[in-house]
């Protein structure tokens, strides 16, 4: 069951899938109307589940659940995985690949390996210009 982000409790369960890329419009559109569909349909061993989504900066997907009314099964969660891989093949985006960082750079957000970042720390280049989301 699909329902308003901003209504579902602090104790929600969230995933969030950053983007190697910025979302256009269009597909910021496309993306919200398929999201739409999938969580008005998503359940968990036949029980609806109270779920929505934000997505913020075009670059990230959050999906936030209300575990107090039902759970989140392994199947459940699996069919969310499958849905977001079948984005990333549709739209040719990175969405569940770990190893890479987010990252307000001013305005612009950055986008960089996490070998990379971790170069651009060390090197302390980032103090002046970075600043780390809270999404």
């Amino acid at each position: 069951m699909l329902v308003n982000f901003n209504i579902l409790p602090e104790t929600s369960r969230v995933w969030i899938y950053q983007a190697n890329r910025s979302f256009t419009e269009t597909e910021l559109k496309e993306i919200s109307d398929k999201l739409d569909t999938f969580l008005i349909q998503w359940t968990a061993h036949g029980s609806n589940l109270q779920a929505g989504y934000e997505i913020k900066y075009k670059r990230f997907i959050i999906i936030a659940l209300d575990q107090n009314l039902s759970s989140a099964s392994g199947c459940s969660i699996d069919a969310s995985v499958h849905f977001i891989q079948k984005l990333e093949q549709y739209y040719n985006v990175d969405l569940l690949d770990k190893m890479n960082v987010s990252y307000k750079q001013g305005e612009y957000i950055a986008y960089k390996t996490l070998l990379d970042f971790r170069k651009m720390a060390k090197q302390k280049r980032y103090q002046k210009t970075l600043s780390f989301l809270i999404i």
